[in-house]
C-alpha cells in the first residue's frame, strides 16, 4: 500500500471514530428525557426582585437598589439541596417582573445595578456543580418592565429574549434545563406566534444540544402529548395535578415548601410543608409515573435559605434515599413545536350542535369544541386556507376519546387525496406525521364512534425535519 492510501486510510478511520464520539455525546431527546426524570428531586429557588416585596408579582417598575441580600451565600443552599438527596438545583434568573440577577448586557434592569453588584446567576452554577448538582435555570417570557406583554411585543423584544437567552446558555456552562414560564398559558395570553416558540427552540438547541425546554404551558395544553414542551409540567398551586396512574409522558410536578414561591416575611415562624407530605405523597409516587419533583425552597432577603426549611431539607434526606434511575419511559410521540397553521382559519362541518359549531374547532382553545349533532352519521370537519400551504403534521384533540374510525384527506388542486391514517394514539390525542404534502384544504371524515364526536382542537403543523 502506498503511503498516501495509507494516510487516507488513517483519516477515514479517525473520521469515524471520531464521527461516532460525536454522536455519543450528544443524546438522543428520548435519552434526555429519561435522564431528567431519573434526577427524580431537586430545589427550585425562586429568589428575585420580589423577594424584596410582598407579592410574587412585583412592581416592574422597583428599583434595583432594593436588592440587597447582603448574606447571599449559594454555597448553603448547594449544600441544603445535597441534604435532602436532590440532584439539582433550577434558579429564577428573570421572573414575571423582568429584573435579571446575571451581569447582562441587554438591560441596564439586572443586578449589577443593585448594591449587590454580584452575578448570582454565577454564584449559584459555580455552588451547585461543586457539590455534585445538576444546574437548570428559569427564564420568564412575560416581561412586565420591558412590556414583554400581550399587544406589545415587538421585533426588539424577540431580539433581546434572544440575547438574554444565548448569555445565559453561553456563559454559564452545561445547563441541563430550561425552565420557560410566562408564554402560551391562558394567564399571559403571549402566543407562540407572538414570540415564536419554534426559532427560540431552535436557538436553545444550537446554543446546547443536551438543554431540555420545558415551558409551563400546562394551564392550556392537553395532559396526553408534549405540546411545545421536551417535559410536561404540573404547578400544583394552580390546580394542575399529574395523574399517577395514566401518565405516559416524561413529566415535572413542582409545589413550594412555604405558602408562597418567593420569600415572605412569615416564613421563619410558619411551618414548612411536613416531610411525610414531600416524600410519600409527592417524590415516591411521582417517580414510579416517570415524574420529577422540584421543590421550591425559597432564600429570605439576607439570601439564606431559613432555618425551619433547612431541617426540613435534612429530615426528607433521612426519610427518603435516592435509589437511582426510575424505569423506563414508555414510548410517546415527540414535541409538538410548530405553529399550528390551521389557528383562526376558516372552517366548515356537518350540522353540528347550535353551542358547539366548527370554529371552536380550531380556535386555539382546548376547553371548547366542535361537537356533531347526534343525528349526523358519518360527520365530518374541514379546515380551509387562503392559499397552498405545506404541511407534513396533524394532530387531533378530543374533548375525550370517542372517535373510533376515521379518515384524513386533503385537497390540491380541486381534488381530495388521502392522508395517512395510523397516527400515533394518546387517548383523546391522535398524532399523524407523515412526508409533506401540499393542499389548500384538510378534512377529518368520521366512520364510527362510541357517542357523538367533539373535537377540542384541530391542528395543521408544517414541521421541520
Amino acid at each position: 500500500m502506498k503511503k498516501n492510501q495509507v494516510i487516507s486510510l488513517l483519516a477515514a478511520v479517525l473520521l469515524l471514530v471520531t464521527g461516532r464520539a460525536g454522536a455519543q455525546q450528544t443524546p438522543s431527546l428520548p435519552a434526555l428525557q429519561q435522564q431528567f426524570v431519573d434526577l427524580r428531586f431537586g430545589m427550585f429557588i425562586h429568589f428575585n426582585i420580589p423577594t424584596f416585596m410582598d407579592d410574587d408579582w412585583a412592581d416592574p417598575e422597583a428599583s434595583p437598589a432594593i436588592f440587597n441580600p447582603k448574606k447571599l451565600d449559594c454555597n448553603q443552599w448547594a449544600a441544603a439541596a445535597k441534604s435532602a438527596n436532590m440532584s439539582y438545583g433550577c434558579l429564577t434568573t428573570k421572573h414575571h417582573s423582568g429584573f435579571a440577577i446575571w451581569d447582562t448586557k441587554t438591560t441596564p434592569y439586572n443586578v449589577m445595578n443593585s448594591p449587590l453588584k454580584r452575578d448570582v446567576v454565577k454564584e449559584y452554577t459555580t455552588a451547585f456543580r461543586a457539590k455534585g448538582l445538576k444546574v437548570m435555570l428559569y427564564y420568564s417570557i412575560l416581561d412586565t418592565h420591558h412590556k414583554i406583554r400581550p399587544g406589545q411585543i415587538t421585533k426588539e423584544h424577540i431580539k433581546m429574549i434572544k440575547a438574554q437567552l444565548t448569555e445565559l446558555l453561553t456563559n454559564y456552562g452545561e445547563i441541563t434545563a430550561l425552565i420557560i414560564d410566562g408564554w402560551d398559558a391562558p394567564w399571559s395570553r403571549i402566543s407562540y406566534d407572538d414570540v415564536p416558540f419554534e426559532e427560540i427552540y431552535g436557538l436553545i438547541k444550537r446554543l446546547q444540544p443536551k438543554c431540555l425546554v420545558m415551558d409551563l404551558n400546562a394551564a392550556k395544553y392537553p395532559a396526553e402529548a408534549l405540546f411545545y414542551t421536551d417535559i410536561k409540567s404540573y404547578e400544583q398551586g394552580a390546580g394542575q395535578h399529574i395523574s399517577t396512574d395514566n401518565n405516559r409522558l416524561p413529566a415535572l410536578s413542582c409545589l413550594p415548601i412555604n405558602t408562597a414561591w418567593f420569600w415572605k416575611a412569615d416564613f421563619p415562624a410558619t411551618p414548612v410543608k411536613s416531610v411525610d407530605q414531600l416524600v410519600n405523597e409527592n417524590i415516591v409516587p411521582f417517580g414510579k409515573a416517570w415524574c420529577n419533583f422540584i421543590l421550591n425552597v425559597a432564600p429570605n432577603r439576607d439570601g439564606l435559605i431559613d432555618n425551619n426549611a433547612l431541617e426540613a431539607l435534612k429530615q426528607v434526606g433521612k426519610q427518603w434515599k435516592n435509589d437511582g434511575p426510575v424505569a423506563a419511559l414508555p414510548a410517546y410521540a415527540s414535541p409538538i413545536i410548530s405553529p399550528n397553521i390551521a389557528k383562526h382559519q376558516a372552517a366548515n362541518s356537518s350540522w353540528s350542535s347550535d353551542m358547539n359549531i366548527m370554529d371552536f374547532a380550531n380556535d386555539d382553545s382546548f376547553r371548547s369544541t366542535w361537537q356533531s349533532n347526534r343525528a349526523v352519521k358519518q360527520p365530518w370537519f374541514e379546515v380551509e386556507f387562503d392559499k397552498q400551504q405545506g404541511f407534513n403534521m396533524i394532530v387531533i384533540t378530543e374533548d375525550k376519546a370517542r372517535i373510533k374510525q376515521y379518515r384524513l384527506e386533503y385537497n390540491e388542486n380541486g381534488e381530495w387525496k388521502p392522508l395517512p391514517s395510523a397516527g400515533e394514539n394518546a387517548g383523546r390525542v391522535r398524532i399523524h406525521r407523515f412526508p409533506r404534502v401540499w393542499g389548500n384544504k384538510v378534512r377529518i371524515l368520521i366512520d364510527d364512534y362510541t357517542e357523538t364526536p367533539a373535537i377540542a382542537e384541530f391542528g395543521v403543523y408544517n414541521e421541520k425535519r
